[in-house]
């Protein structure tokens, strides 16, 4: 048996020409995926800024702030878009992140395990407001669950011991 690809995402960011006229500035595959910690799941990093309010300079020459290769948690003051696919039978570990994270389901369903085995299922089109909660994501269906995931920073909760900023110092430009 093959090994499973992810699925191709269009990205299309729009920007000004150096005449200050709207435009597509990106627009194709995105390209930035990598290997999630659990096998056969896949985060395809869209967009990616360090502050907030966040610099949109006007230039056909702005940087691709999604081509950079990051670590999935955002910068303090910074933000994270990207797609995630979560294999059926997948089963990470139970975690908690100092972001608050707007969540689109685009297709399958998954369940959201939170603490005591307090379950929440998510299915296509459905959204959640994940506020730095203890979690592990759970794909018991017979296909594959994507989800649109947007984590900005937040303010440290003072409870439990969140997931380190992994990655974060390290990050770089392409």
């Amino acid at each position: 048996m093959s090994e499973r690809k992810p699925q191709p995402i269009r990205r299309v960011v729009t920007g000004h020409d150096d005449n200050n006229a709207s435009k597509a500035l990106f627009d194709g595959p995105a390209q930035n995926v990598r290997n999630s910690s659990s096998p056969g799941q896949f985060v395809t990093l869209l967009w990616s800024t360090d502050a907030m309010p966040c610099d949109m300079p006007v230039g056909e020459s702005a940087e691709d702030m999604g081509a950079r290769k990051l670590g999935t948690y955002p910068p303090v003051n910074g933000t994270r878009f990207m797609i995630a696919e979560y294999p059926p039978g997948n089963h990470p570990r139970m975690h908690r992140t100092e972001t608050l994270d707007y969540i689109v389901v685009l297709d399958g369903e998954i369940d959201m395990e939170m603490d005591e085995g307090r379950m929440v299922t998510l299915r296509r089109g459905d959204t959640m407001v994940q506020r730095g909660t203890y979690h592990a994501w759970r794909n018991r269906s017979s296909d594959v669950c994507r989800m649109a995931f947007v984590l900005m920073d937040a303010k440290p909760l003072g409870i439990g011991t969140p997931v380190p900023r992994a990655g974060v110092a390290g990050d770089t430009k392409p």
